[in-house]
């Protein structure tokens, strides 16, 4: 998926809990965008920024299945000052309460597609000015990128350069 492609969840449940965290996130002025690629070459469920520039991530997770097989969410830890795992209300939170998944670092949001709440607050755990600066821009750009071709599919061939 190129950054300017409309972000595309696997299920309909992973897209109602994108819907409701991105509901919660603008009603406390953060702003997110679906379907983001990091520079590991992983992409985040969501990332977003608030009103003070810091950067969040959301991982989306559907199934206990899909929450266990994940080995690769670590990763995503060096991309953000706040990670959340989001969950539909279905889902048990349970193994996310072990040290494998290292709650004291990561945040969990219980979400549907009309609203989601913060069942556990995700810890701030500040990046480097530096990568913060470089993560917020890649993100602006991503989002004003998906804005203009969205509005005008024809604009985007130029020369773009991922990520």
């Amino acid at each position: 998926m190129a950054i300017s492609d409309p972000p595309v969840f696997e299920n309909h449940t992973a897209l109602d809990v994108a819907r409701g965290i991105c509901r919660l996130f603008a009603r406390n002025d953060i702003w997110c965008l679906a379907e983001m690629p990091l520079r590991c070459g992983r992409r985040a469920d969501l990332m977003g920024v608030d009103a003070k520039g810091r950067v969040i991530l959301v991982e989306i997770k559907v199934s206990r299945a899909d929450l266990l097989g994940d080995a690769k969410w670590p990763e995503y830890l060096d991309y953000c000052d706040r990670f959340y795992w989001g969950l539909p209300p279905a889902l048990s939170r349970a193994p996310l309460e072990t040290d494998v998944f290292l709650p004291e670092r990561c945040g969990v949001i219980v979400a549907d597609g009309y609203d989601a709440q913060i069942v556990r607050p995700a810890p701030l755990v500040p990046l480097a000015a530096a990568r913060r600066k470089v993560e917020v821009e890649r993100l602006a750009r991503a989002a004003l990128r998906r804005l203009v071709t969205g509005a005008d599919p024809e604009c985007g061939g130029w020369g773009m350069v991922q990520g």
